[in-house]
């Protein structure tokens, strides 16, 4: 998982019930009409534009933590080994045509698909996997990709006994198979390799690189960049997929990626017929103007379903946390995020913050994640409970103000830090402070830039942090930096030497145990996962939204789905009605 600025908010004035039925109206019958559209037209041609929030770091995925703007350009103008369908989640034969596993599942040989070229007409062979595997592990790029094809801290081994096969020694089970690689974009070796060797890959690819020299084995090759406006891409006359008549891929000539870093702004050049796709999926607020356009017949909108990455409130327990003020050891007790969760109703979430137009979420895997969600007990709601819970912790109104008070007579009182121009969070925020406040708790909303937010989660200082991650697969194997103990993104206590508590130790067996299980029993141990999230509540989840994307109707053959990017990730399928 990895940190995320996340969603705006909407404005009140649309009525949830209102809302939903504009949803109910909207998704099955656009996802209808763009069966119907498809239909009629597989034509090959033209050019769409496509949104993008930011400028790309440079075009190199292999360097650093990359952004959103880099993992967009890389679905489109690269391809990995093996891809994971962003619909059914399963693994797909990509430049990979076959492969086969050791019985003890540590070997995994895998048979290049043939006739593969990259986007300047030269060969794909195993010397480019192979330099794939070393570019990433190398010292001094702090590549991401290199962190996530780690097993239980080591590196894979590939060899290479011929230009056609490469061979793959896991150093540990995997019950994920070969989906990690999925992450591992294939780059060209005739391009980068004396850049790796001279100890300069991570100043490869800079934004003033000749558009010529960035060449991949995706459906687009790079035409030009202008910072701050526009990619513009072409199709790669050497791409090896075909549809299903045999007609090569992709079908669109050209597409333009417009860098737009505000969403109001998007939406009136998608309103204006400047941009085709969306970058994201519409806020609540748009949903009133998005309707008027799609019954005026200049925009669609196609449902992507619910969010898989809500929001979520977690409590600094770290072992440091208010080391100097023994005044308030409850605010790391699991019973006060029990109560939390209790006394918040999170219909009212839906209602007033989503306006409808998402889904009650008692964990960080929402329903939207079909294959590993595990539905919850109840409803948890119940703020009889959740009183009880706090009086136990010695949380009392003593003084007869309305407030409760703890042992040592001072008030219930936390902040709860968030992400100032974010209205989403910051309105959930105001709902949990207005809900816990008729049980006398008193909460500080504090907004925040997202580097602020940072640096006091780094540093420890804060009581509560209200944020965000982005799910980056649907596999939870491949985000053990949030599951882990000593993951660095395991939010609470980050990278812990050792388990803090039992329950954490608990939670680090069962998520390895899965690493070298059946897919059967890799869903059971996940499930007992969230059964002790559940039971612990180390962060608390309100509300996901359900996701739906605004395109021209010119677009046909979109796929959205609620993983990033939710429309190019099928880019080299996307066509223009005619």
């Amino acid at each position: 998982m990895t940190s995320q600025i996340g969603r705006l908010s909407p404005r009140q004035g649309l009525t949830a019930a209102a809302l939903l039925l504009a949803i109910a109206g909207c998704s099955c019958a656009d996802r209808a009409g763009l069966v119907e559209s498809a239909a009629r037209d597989s034509g090959h041609g033209g050019e769409l534009v496509a949104a993008i929030r930011d400028d790309p770091p440079s075009f190199n995925p292999y360097v650093g933590q990359g952004t959103s703007a880099l993992e967009v350009l890389t679905h489109l103008m690269h391809a990995p080994l093996v891809r994971i369908d962003r619909v059914t989640g399963e693994v797909q034969p990509w430049l990979a045509e076959q492969w086969s596993q050791s019985a003890d599942g540590l070997t995994w040989t895998l048979k290049l698909r043939p006739g593969v070229k990259f986007a300047d007409g030269s060969p794909l062979t195993s010397a480019d996997v192979l330099f794939a595997f070393e570019a990433v592990s190398s010292p001094g790029i702090a590549s991401a990709i290199g962190d996530s094809l780690l097993i239980d801290g080591a590196r894979i081994r590939a060899t290479a006994p011929d230009q056609a096969t490469v061979v793959l020694q896991f150093p540990a089970p995997l019950g994920a198979g070969l989906q990690l690689l999925d992450n591992l974009p294939i780059l060209p070796h005739h391009k980068l390799e004396s850049a790796m060797k001279a100890g300069r890959l991570r100043d490869a690819w800079g934004l003033t690189t000749s558009p010529s020299e960035v060449v991949g084995l995706g459906p687009f090759r790079l035409v030009s960049y202008v910072p701050a406006e526009r990619i513009v891409l072409e199709r790669n006359p050497f791409y090896w997929r075909q549809d299903a008549d045999g007609k090569p891929l992709p079908r669109l000539d050209r597409l333009t990626l417009a860098i737009v870093r505000d969403q109001d702004t998007e939406l009136l050049r998608l309103q204006h017929g400047q941009i085709d796709i969306g970058s994201r999926e519409i806020r609540p607020e748009d949903y009133a103007a998005v309707r008027r356009a799609v019954a005026a017949g200049t925009l669609q909108l196609a449902d992507a379903g619910i969010g898989l990455d809500p929001n979520m409130l977690w409590f600094n327990l770290s072992p440091i946390a208010h080391a100097g003020d023994h005044r308030k050891p409850w605010l790391q007790s699991a019973d006060l995020r029990r109560a939390i969760s209790l006394a918040v109703d999170r219909t009212t979430v839906v209602d007033q913050v989503y306006l409808g137009a998402g889904v009650p979420v008692f964990g960080v895997v929402s329903p939207g994640n079909r294959q590993w969600y595990a539905p919850p007990s109840s409803d948890g709601f119940d703020p009889a409970r959740a009183r009880l819970l706090l009086s136990g912790l010695g949380l009392v109104d003593r003084n007869g103000d309305g407030v409760l008070e703890d042992r040592s007579g001072a008030a219930a009182r936390f902040s709860v830090i968030s992400l100032q121009s974010d209205s989403i969070r910051m309105k959930t925020v105001a709902v949990m402070q207005s809900q816990l406040r008729r049980l006398g708790i008193l909460v500080d909303s504090v907004g925040l830039d997202a580097g602020a937010i940072v640096q006091r989660w780094a540093s420890g200082e804060y009581d509560a942090i209200y944020f965000g991650v982005e799910a980056t697969s649907y596999d939870p194997d491949n985000n053990l930096d949030f599951w882990l103990s000593s993951g660095s993104f395991h939010v609470w206590n980050p990278g812990q030497s050792s388990p803090a508590t039992d329950w954490e130790r608990r939670v680090d067996t069962l998520m390895r145990d899965a690493r070298s299980a059946d897919p059967l029993a890799r869903q059971a141990l996940f499930r007992e996962t969230q059964a002790v999230y559940a039971a612990h509540v180390p962060v608390i989840c309100f509300a996901a939204p359900r996701l739906s994307i605004a395109m021209s109707p010119r677009v046909i053959h979109a796929t959205p789905v609620p993983l990033n990017p939710p429309v190019l990730w099928n880019a080299d399928s996307l066509a223009v009605r005619r």
